[in-house]
């Protein structure tokens, strides 16, 4: 390995383990960016496609959640935004739950060493995670959903349509309320 070679990967996995990001390269959003909410003709939910693993569950489809309210949460375990928002949704899972959320986070990865199953993993032990997770390597899911930033929440109703969609860190608050007005409970 020449020497650059070694200063880069030095420097990634420097990166990773800081939950810093190298601007121009990572493409979290690095603040909270304003709420979309999709348009009054509310776009069907993309099926989860492409997935090389599924973790906690087994396989699951967008069909087989009609009836439910749906909370896609696209992340990965080396953004230190993602790994800012996780305790947010493993608490919105856990109060939910019961009365009709399914969380289903979407690991897509952004670099190569965050595509082994094992890697993703040992994350979800270490953050507590036990809703479903998708491992979305090939950006299959990713793409359906036309999704451009790490992290990413989609809410989905009970009839398929996306109502709710944001990115980046924050709107807990909106993103729960959201969650209980589908679901006819009080947040």
């Amino acid at each position: 390995m020449t020497f650059k070679l070694l200063t880069v990967a030095a420097a990634l996995i420097g990166f990773t383990v800081t939950g810093a990001v190298i601007p121009g390269i990572c493409d979290e959003v690095s603040r909270a960016t304003p709420l979309r909410v999709a348009a009054a003709s509310q776009e069907s939910a993309p099926d989860f496609t492409g997935i090389n693993n599924w973790f906690n569950s087994k396989p699951l489809s967008m069909t087989d959640l009609r009836g439910k309210v749906v909370l896609v949460d696209f992340w990965t375990y080396g953004c230190v935004n993602c790994v800012n928002t996780l305790p947010h949704v493993t608490e919105l899972y856990a109060k939910y739950k019961d009365k009709g959320l399914v969380v289903v986070g979407v690991h897509t990865p952004e670099f190569p060493f965050e595509r082994s199953a094992s890697n993703v993993q040992a994350a979800l032990k270490r953050h507590g995670i036990t809703y479903p997770v998708a491992q979305d390597n090939e950006s299959k899911t990713w793409n359906a959903y036309r999704n451009r930033y790490w992290p990413a929440q989609y809410i989905v109703d009970q009839s398929g349509k996306i109502v709710f969609q944001h990115e980046g860190e924050g709107s807990y608050d909106q993103i729960d309320r959201t969650v209980a007005r589908l679901l006819n409970v009080s947040s």
